[in-house]
């Protein structure tokens, strides 16, 4: 693996990491709206994000290229609503998936088959967090004022939980 790839690794790594920051700010938003299911869904979203880092930390050390962590960029903290928090995921998610696009490019253009085989999973778990978010976003749409449906789905994502999948 190049110098260059490497560097764009570690960045994603990064990146990843502050995802899970955004999160666990999108959790700390929903607790303070007294929304502790979806408190705890953006809680479990933030703990799948560090477990992204850390599968791209050890890919690093597994190639014997050096993990490097930099600073977090302070995340949003205040929102319009629980539909502005999702927005915000969703275009969160977005970008990531941009951002593995890129990689996968990078890999490709370095013929580094093993990295290109690496990013195919999160390429896939990419169409899953877009897809999750898109159809919570259309959830939200449809049952706008309709409380007894917005708290049901509080309900429903505090049994949300985060299993590792298998290696």
């Amino acid at each position: 693996m190049n110098d260059g790839l490497a560097k764009a690794l570690n960045t994603q790594m990064n990146f990843e990491f502050y995802s899970a920051h955004v999160y666990l700010a999108m959790a700390a938003y929903c607790s303070g709206e007294s929304l502790d299911g979806f408190a705890n869904f953006f809680t479990v979203q933030a703990e799948e994000e560090r477990f992204h880092a850390m599968k791209i930390y050890k890919f690093l050390n597994d190639r014997r290229q050096r993990a490097t962590l930099e600073a977090l960029p302070e995340p949003k903290n205040e929102y319009a609503s629980m539909l502005d928090v999702f927005e915000h995921g969703y275009s969160h998610e977005k970008q990531n998936t941009k951002k593995f696009y890129a990689l996968a490019d990078l890999a490709t253009d370095e013929r580094e088959h093993a990295t290109i085989y690496f990013l195919k999973w999160f390429i896939d778990e990419q169409v899953e967090e877009e897809s999750l978010f898109d159809n919570i976003i259309q959830k939200l749409k449809r049952i706008e004022k309709d409380s007894n449906a917005f708290y049901s789905l509080d309900a429903e994502f505090a049994s949300r939980s985060f299993t590792p999948p298998a290696e």
